[in-house]
């Protein structure tokens, strides 16, 4: 009698040690499938752009530029390095190390003359080669077209920049402060339910510290703090009570923080805004108010781009941030389109 009692106990927890077997063999095989993976990994979230709060007054400031025929002087970005020092759990950077490029972008956006400076590597092994006569390019001679030439280095023809921007990020607080909550209950019998609620709150701050250096003179002329605050919260609420001899333990919750490396990237757009706003004479973010505002053109939410045709009306350049374009689930012309 004892062992039937026993089995009728132990049916359910084999039901559900089956179940998650075969679910566990629906997701993984140790033979390849006809595609060659062992398992399809899961998500389908299309490509998006990457906008802070600032973003849209980049964008504004480049088109007040264009409209007013203000030249922007030539920008380079140097070392946006993360002077903080500080670790993740898990034994990474809590910052990231990428503030620089973050510039770059934040430069094109606001429709800037951009020269590299941060990562000149393959133009100095090109310029080497081409020292040696070890590169070619076809010349131009109509008498014998196609015949590979070794490239000329011609003098003065590597622009230089007006200003860079450097800096760094230079402060981690990592609680300034946090709050929660804890609400428990259940009743006094032997067997009586229990539920419990909790709730947490906490509040950290990165601040960004960057300098404007006119490039002939190595005068710092702009230097720009700011400091961003990052909130992440937390709610959950668990039930624990005995029906008719069973145990039921259920909980659920929710909870989320602030990205911050987005967080950086605002900092950065920020102090990005106020510099270029300062260099094209713009007065403040009264000039996004024009109604005559001509379309971005050739800048838009990831950036700006040299056009290589003269087909600005029909090129890619305004479609890159629709998340659909080009995603083979989403965009039916590259369903059509599929070999």
């Amino acid at each position: 009698m004892s062992l039937m009692i026993a089995l009728k106990r132990a049916r359910p927890l084999g039901v559900l040690t089956a179940a998650a077997a075969l679910l566990s063999a629906c997701a993984v095989s140790p033979i390849a499938g006809p595609g060659g993976l062992y398992a399809r990994p899961i998500g389908n979230a299309p490509v998006t752009a990457n906008p802070t709060p600032y973003s849209t007054a980049l964008y504004c400031l480049a088109d007040y530029a264009r409209r007013n025929n203000l030249p922007s002087p030539r920008m380079a970005v140097g070392r946006i390095s993360d002077y903080t020092g500080t670790i993740s759990s898990d034994g990474g950077r809590q910052i990231t190390g990428g503030a620089s490029l973050m510039a770059t972008s934040a430069l094109a956006k606001a429709g800037a003359r951009i020269v590299e400076r941060f990562d000149t590597s393959v133009s100095e092994l090109e310029l080497r080669y081409a020292n040696n006569r070890l590169i070619g390019d076809e010349g131009t001679n109509p008498e014998s077209p196609g015949e590979i030439e070794f490239r000329r280095i011609m003098a003065g023809q590597v622009p230089g920049s007006d200003f860079y921007i450097v800096g760094g990020i230079t402060e981690v607080n990592a609680n300034i402060r946090s709050a929660g909550f804890d609400v428990a209950g259940g009743e006094v019998q032997d067997h009586g339910g229990s539920g419990i609620v909790t709730g947490r709150i906490y509040v950290m701050n990165i601040a960004l510290d960057l300098r404007l250096v006119q490039t002939q003179t190595l005068e710092v002329v702009d230097v720009i703090s700011y400091q961003k605050q990052v909130v992440g919260r937390e709610v959950s609420a668990g039930l624990f009570d005995f029906l008719n001899g069973n145990v039921f333990d259920l909980s659920a919750g929710t909870g989320g923080m602030e990205p911050v490396q987005l967080a950086v990237r605002a900092l950065v757009e920020r102090a990005t805004l106020e510099m270029m706003a300062n260099l094209y004479g713009a007065p403040g973010p009264q000039v996004c108010l024009d109604a005559a505002n001509d379309p971005l053109g050739s800048v838009g939410p990831t950036g700006g781009y040299y056009p290589a045709y003269a087909n600005t009306d029909t090129n890619n350049g305004e479609t890159r941030a629709e998340p659909g374009r080009w995603h083979d689930r989403r965009d039916r012309d590259v369903r059509r389109g599929r070999y």
